[in-house]
């Protein structure tokens, strides 16, 4: 019963966000609480659960609120301008270049394993000059996603760790026979970004082509800003946005958007800035203090030396708060879904009553069904959840039959969490990567399950044909 309440919770949850029918706010903390009074938990019970929850997500809503209101500064500031510029110079403006570019920048952003640092460098880099070209911000997060999927499957990334913790076996034993086949992911990924960067030229280059296709998220159903706003005063960006061009007839808007830009510009600090910037990523990389901690410090560097005096740094914080205060809700309401999930015993109960439904004649396949069922999993199953109560229950089916573990394990190193994790709900660094990007929490889903799916299955064959994943035990 409890199993059977947990997966109707998640699936009116997912339904509700991939149809846009409430705010994402409304989806992830109403529909659990409801959840756990059919279940029978008092109020008393979901209260400590929902407490329990937010304890875990604080920390994170805290760095992403800092987060935000610092590259938004570092953009007001002009840091971003010459930044842009340059690579957009590199590029040529071809949309095939920067979709590459993305891709690349996201896998070696990802190298420390971490999510959030990879969104966090990437998104704010990237983001004005897809805005600047109308490029989709869907294929932003699309390429991002894949360069950053591919690699989170390095020994020192989250799901590789909670594998081998697991099943008791080396994490290099795991991951090692997996290196041909992720880079074979890796390939695929960028293949993906070149396609969708020449549909993107085909698509800016066609007669009556709309410059700023609608994929941003409106303030309900997704964590981040409507369309693209400007620069100034009344800016509610989540990072550097840029004006948008077709502002200029609206009665003189642009112009006066390019007057209050001007006066936000600090060109001589803009070396200042760029240190500031890099010895905050640096200590995120580094894990020297925690990140909230980091972008709390970054911020109050920022206002002080970029715009000294009450006034100024009121009215930074103002232009910033809409957009921080969208992610923050955001994060809190995950937090009392994943508590309630959580302390209901709900995840446990869902993980193992999937995994009985599997029929003892295909447990030979098992290590094939879990690798090409990993990434629409990661829709329903954190890394915890599936790590360490899916994966147990799979291996202990298949050592009735011979199966190794660790072909299970690998298996699901391919998608669950892996490849799948920037279309998953169920880890804090999805919400990060949607909100900084300001697209809508469905349709990013449906715009990258499909690629990610794609890689993880080609990922799949190459560890197949490797001997690093059975075909039939």
């Amino acid at each position: 019963m409890l199993s059977l309440i947990g997966y109707l919770t998640v699936a009116v949850i997912l339904t509700l966000l991939l149809t846009n029918r409430v705010a994402a706010v409304v989806a992830l903390a109403g529909v659990p609480v409801l959840g756990a009074l059919v279940a029978g938990f008092s109020p008393t019970e979901i209260g400590e659960f929902v407490t329990a929850g937010l304890g875990g997500v604080v920390g994170t809503a805290t760095m992403f609120v800092f987060a935000i209101v610092f590259f938004g500064l570092m953009r007001d500031a002009g840091m971003f301008d010459p930044i842009i510029s340059g690579i957009v110079r590199f590029a040529g403006n071809a949309p095939v270049t920067i979709c590459v570019g993305t891709t690349l920048l996201a896998m070696a952003a990802h190298l420390d394993g971490a999510g959030a640092t990879t969104f966090l460098i990437t998104i704010p880099a990237m983001l004005p000059i897809f805005d600047r070209l109308g490029m989709s911000r869907l294929v932003l997060t699309t390429c991002v996603g894949l360069g950053a999927g591919v690699m989170n499957l390095l020994p020192w990334g989250g799901p590789t760790a909670r594998a081998a913790a697991t099943t008791g076996v080396d994490v290099n034993e795991l991951w090692v026979p997996l290196i041909p086949a992720q880079v074979v992911g890796m390939l695929a990924a960028l293949v993906i970004a070149w396609w969708l960067g020449r549909r993107e030229s085909r698509r800016l280059s066609a007669p009556g082509a709309d410059a700023a296709p609608a994929d941003r998220t409106a303030t309900g159903g997704g964590a981040g800003p409507d369309s693209r706003p400007s620069r100034g005063a009344t800016s509610d960006a989540v990072v550097g946005e840029l004006p948008d061009p077709s502002s200029a007839t609206r009665g003189g808007t642009m112009v006066d958007v390019q007057q209050t830009e001007d006066e936000l510009r600090r060109p001589r600090l803009f070396w200042f800035n760029v240190l500031l910037t890099v010895a905050v990523i640096a200590l995120l990389v580094s894990a020297v203090a925690l990140p909230e901690v980091v972008f709390l410090v970054g911020v109050v560097v920022a206002l002080v030396v970029n715009y000294p005096g009450l006034h100024q740094q009121t009215q930074r914080i103002e232009a910033h708060s809409k957009g921080a205060m969208l992610m923050a809700t955001t994060l809190l309401a995950a937090g009392v879904f994943l508590g309630i999930l959580d302390g209901s015993g709900m995840i446990e109960a869902m993980a193992r009553s999937g995994a009985s439904v599997i029929p003892e004649q295909a447990a030979p396949g098992l290590p094939l069904i879990a690798g090409v069922l990993g990434v629409p999993l990661s829709l329903v199953f954190g890394p915890d959840a599936y790590y360490f109560g899916v994966l147990p229950v799979l291996m202990g089916i298949g050592e009735q039959f011979g199966v190794s573990g660790a072909d299970i394990a690998r298996a699901s190193l391919v998608g669950e969490e892996t490849v799948g994790f920037p279309i998953s709900p169920l880890t804090g660094s999805f919400f990060l990567l949607v909100g900084l990007a300001g697209v809508d929490i469905g349709r990013h889903i449906r715009h990258l399950i499909g690629w990610a799916w794609l890689v993880s299955i080609i990922m799949l064959v190459a560890a197949v044909i490797t001997g690093a994943v059975p075909l039939w035990a």
